[in-house]
């Protein structure tokens, strides 16, 4: 069977030598048996020369380590199948279980999802693949089996908050296809569930798909159709949320104008407090200091000066538990010293956030740090 094991390692910007370690560092962690140093030495070269099938003994291993899915690693197209049943006894069984599913049980598929978040931003997205799609699984056989409003709109809406997260899970592992499935199925399920400020935020996001593809423009008409989505029906929090994604998506789109509109139009949506998270949508953290941080990432992809203060306020008030948003930071801060040509600066940030996304194993970080260290 053929497999992109090689172009998933080199975009980890791993040697063969480092993925060797990372296998035996996750059998070592969830006691597996594995194959001495020098045998994965072998297996490894076969592996991506095609002289070896990955067996699913070591397929379980290498999903949660690179952060991929089987359809990833071996090249298949990814596909949304429908739960195969065995008749209508079966099937009655399968509605009647649906229809039991009370809120305790939603609040559960919920409780779920913010612990998977929790993770996320701690410890990255690639050791959560197989939890994050079994999980995905099991919301979506909920729905598929539920029959009635009443019964599917709560269903509904923990998955489309599910989804989004898992599509912003794929997008920092590099899966980009897997990205633009999941946001799609979130967008289904806000839809299906009556929820405006879902569907507006899986919109959004999405549009920074568009961005890493390549569409800058298309990805600024996107981020400002998430906004006609949402409508008058978002809270201020998201509202604020959504008009800084803008305000990124033009900066990075060369429309330093609109980037500057939007900005200020976030920072008057914001409500006031240091709480981060929306009551109305846990996904949504932002802030003050959120938002400075977001500013000053804008003003650096603008070149304005004013970018150091924002950042360098935005890293003092870091939550520490932010990993992967930290690695960001840094990242922002070396493209602001760049633009001053404060090269050793620069530098210094990039080995900060180099170290970080390296502890998250975002392929999406690694990408723009590679892009801001060839300007050094």
């Amino acid at each position: 069977m053929s497999n992109r094991l090689r172009q998933i390692r080199d975009a980890h910007e791993w040697s063969q030598e480092r993925l060797i370690r990372e296998i035996e560092r996750y059998a070592r962690q969830h006691l597996l048996t594995i194959g001495s140093t020098a045998s994965l030495r072998v297996y490894v070269s076969e592996w991506e020369n095609g002289k070896r099938t990955i067996s699913e003994r070591y397929a379980k291993i290498l999903r949660p380590v690179l952060g991929v899915t089987d359809e990833e690693l071996f090249g298949r197209q990814s596909q949304l199948t429908v739960p195969e049943v065995g008749g209508y006894e079966e099937l009655v069984s399968r509605i009647d279980s649906a229809r039991n599913v009370s809120l305790t049980m939603v609040q559960t598929f919920m409780d779920q999802t913010e612990l998977l978040r929790t993770v996320d931003r701690q410890m990255g997205a690639a050791a959560l693949v197989d939890q994050m799609n079994g999980h995905l699984t099991a919301l979506e056989d909920a729905l598929t089996f539920a029959v009635l409003p009443e019964t599917r709109r709560p269903v509904a809406t923990a998955l489309a908050g599910a989804a989004t997260l898992a599509a912003w899970q794929a997008l920092d592992s590099g899966g980009v296809e897997r990205a633009w499935r999941h946001y799609e199925l979130g967008k289904r399920a806000a839809q299906e569930a009556g929820q405006p400020m879902y569907l507006a935020h899986a919109t959004a996001e999405q549009a920074y798909v568009l961005h890493d593809a390549g569409r800058p423009e298309l990805a600024v008409e996107l981020s400002r159709e998430a906004q006609r989505l949402g409508g008058t029906q978002v809270s201020p929090r998201l509202r604020a949320w959504l008009f800084a994604a803008e305000a990124e998506l033009c900066a990075k789109a060369g429309l330093p104008d609109d980037a500057r509109r939007a900005l200020d139009a976030a920072v008057a949506s914001l409500p006031s407090g240091n709480e981060p998270r929306d009551p109305d949508m846990l996904s949504i953290f932002l802030n003050n200091g959120h938002l400075e941080r977001w500013r000053g990432n804008v003003l650096a992809l603008l070149g304005d000066d004013d970018a150091l203060d924002s950042l360098y306020t935005a890293l003092d008030a870091a939550d520490p538990t932010f990993i992967r948003a930290t690695s960001g930071l840094r990242c922002d801060l070396a493209q602001a010293h760049l633009a001053r040509e404060e090269y050793a600066q620069a530098e210094e940030h990039l080995q900060q956030a180099r170290m970080l996304a390296n502890r998250t194993g975002s392929v999406r970080h690694r990408r723009q740090i590679d892009q801001l260290t060839d300007r050094l």
